[in-house]
């Protein structure tokens, strides 16, 4: 008799970390690969930053241009960012399906 886990049925719902608020994180969008963990990203308020992969992210995850992320800007530079979290792209398709992105960055 073979073992089947418990509420393992289709309705499994995938989360996925979203962007806090009350840490200043937003929706962004991979640009360009500038070198040196550094990435041209496009902002959900329509901004362009310099983003910097932090040391946590840089040699666990890849990130490829139009890649989702959650950024983190920074509080005294405005125009540079953190970047906290890279979805994968069938996390970005789920999102997107959903309506959770902004319009602004919706490339999927």
């Amino acid at each position: 008799m073979a073992y089947k886990k418990p509420n393992s049925g289709s309705d499994e719902q995938v989360r996925s970390p979203m962007p806090k608020e009350i840490k200043r994180e937003m929706f962004a969008i991979a640009d360009q690969l500038l070198g040196a963990s550094k990435i041209r990203i496009m902002c959900a308020d329509g901004q362009s930053r310099m983003g910097r992969i932090r040391g946590k992210l840089k040699k666990r995850m890849w990130i490829r241009e139009g890649d989702l992320l959650i950024i983190r800007p920074w509080e005294f530079q405005d125009e540079k960012a953190d970047i906290v979290y890279r979805y994968t792209r069938t996390q970005a398709s789920n999102l997107a399906r959903r309506g959770v992105i902004p319009e602004e960055i919706n490339i999927f």
